[in-house]
C-alpha cells in the first residue's frame, strides 16, 4: 500500500471555532487519517498531520486548504513564525511503498487544482520545485505575507493569479512541495531575550556553517514565557535532535544562558529517538523502549508541555490505525 504524509502548517491557533472547521475538513474525508494537530498560540499557527493512500490525502489537503482559506484573513494575521498565506506551507511527505519523485509529482497535482480552485497564488518547493531557486523554503517565502504585492510581480507564482486584489491580500499565497520526513522542534532557553536564541540559531544553521541539515531561527514564546531556538532537521539520519540539542547547549553556555529542554511540534519518526537514545546511552546496550524513554529524559521533551510517545511517534500512530 502506498501511504503519503501531509503537514499542512495553518496561520491559524487563536480562534477554536474556525480551527475546529478546519481539522473537521480533514477528519471527514473518506481514507485520510488525522495523526496529530499542534497548536501554538504565539506563533498564531497550528500544525496538521494526516495520513493515507495518495487519492485521499489530495482531497483531505484540497478541502483543508479551501476551508482555511474561507476562514482566514490575512490582513488580521499577527504571529511570531514566518508565513506568507493563510495556509502557509502544505507539504507531501513519502512515507511507504511511494519515492519522492512520485509524491512531487502528487504535490504539483495539488498545488495546480488548489490555484484553480481557489484563485489562489501557489509557489512550489522542495522536490517538486520547478526552478532551483525555490527549492529552499525560507527563500520562498522570504519577506512574508508583507512582501506579496511586489512578490507576486517580481517573482510570479507557479500557478495562481499574480494580481494584489482584495481577494489575495485575504487569501495570501501558499507554499506546496514534497520533502522527506522533516523534525521540527524548538530547544527552550532560562530566558525571555530572544536575541539569545537568534544568536544560537545563527550559530548552529548548516547555512552559516553549523550542523549539516539544520534550518534554525530564534523567538521568545509568550504563550511559554520562554525564549527558543526553532530547527527544522532536514534529514536526521544526519544531525538528529541529540546532537542539536548539545550544540544548543555549548552555544548558549557561551552566551551566559541555559537550555531547558525541548519542544516536539508535530510527529518525530521512533527511529529518531532510537537514535538518540543511542547517543546518550554512549556504548551501553538498552532495549528501545529504554532507548525512548533515556532520549525522553535526556532532551527533556516534556518541558514546555507533555510529550506523549503513543501520540507523537508517527509508526506508533501508523500502528494503532491499522490495528483497528
Amino acid at each position: 500500500m502506498k501511504i503519503i504524509e501531509c503537514v499542512p502548517n495553518i496561520s491559524l491557533s487563536a480562534r477554536p471555532e474556525k480551527l475546529r472547521r478546519i481539522i473537521n475538513a480533514v477528519q471527514n474525508t473518506p481514507g485520510a487519517l488525522l495523526l496529530h494537530t499542534d497548536e501554538n498560540p504565539s506563533a498564531n499557527r497550528t500544525v496538521l498531520t494526516f495520513a493515507g493512500e495518495p487519492g485521499a490525502v489530495l482531497q483531505a489537503a484540497n478541502t483543508c486548504i479551501k476551508t482555511a482559506l474561507q476562514e482566514i484573513d490575512m490582513r488580521a494575521h499577527r504571529g511570531a513564525h514566518p508565513r506568507l498565506g493563510a495556509v502557509d506551507v502544505c507539504p507531501l511527505v513519502p512515507v511507504q511503498g511511494i519515492t519522492l519523485e512520485e509524491t512531487a509529482l502528487l504535490a504539483r497535482t495539488l498545488a495546480r487544482q488548489a490555484a484553480l480552485e481557489n484563485n489562489l497564488p501557489v509557489y512550489l518547493y522542495e522536490a517538486a520545485a520547478q526552478r532551483p531557486e525555490r527549492k529552499n523554503l525560507a527563500d520562498v517565502r522570504r519577506g512574508e505575507y508583507e512582501s506579496l504585492p511586489q512578490k507576486l510581480q517580481s517573482q510570479p507564482p507557479d500557478f495562481g493569479p499574480t494580481v494584489w486584489d482584495e481577494h489575495t491580500q485575504k487569501t495570501g499565497a501558499c507554499i506546496i512541495g514534497a520533502r522527506n520526513i522533516l523534525i521540527a522542534f524548538n530547544i527552550n532557553l532560562n530566558t525571555q531575550d530572544a536575541a539569545s536564541a537568534k544568536q544560537i540559531a545563527a550559530a548552529i544553521r548548516e547555512k552559516n556553517g553549523g550542523l549539516k541539515c539544520v534550518k534554525a531561527i530564534g523567538w521568545y514564546m509568550e504563550n511559554f514565557g520562554r525564549a527558543q531556538v526553532s530547527c527544522n532537521l532536514t534529514d536526521y539520519t544526519t544531525t538528529g535532535p541529540a546532537q542539536v540539542f548539545e550544540e544548543c547547549k555549548r552555544q548558549a553556555a557561551r552566551l551566559g544562558v541555559k537550555t531547558t529542554g525541548c519542544e516536539l511540534v508535530g510527529l518525530i519518526p521512533r527511529q529518531a529517538l532510537l537514535n538518540a537514545g543511542k547517543f546518550y546511552a554512549r556504548d551501553k546496550a538498552l532495549p528501545p523502549q529504554d532507548l525512548i524513554k533515556l532520549a525522553v529524559e535526556k532532551l527533556n521533551l516534556n518541558d514546555v508541555k507533555p510529550f506523549r510517545p503513543h501520540q507523537q511517534i508517527l509508526e506508533e500512530l501508523l500502528e494503532q490505525n491499522q490495528r483497528a
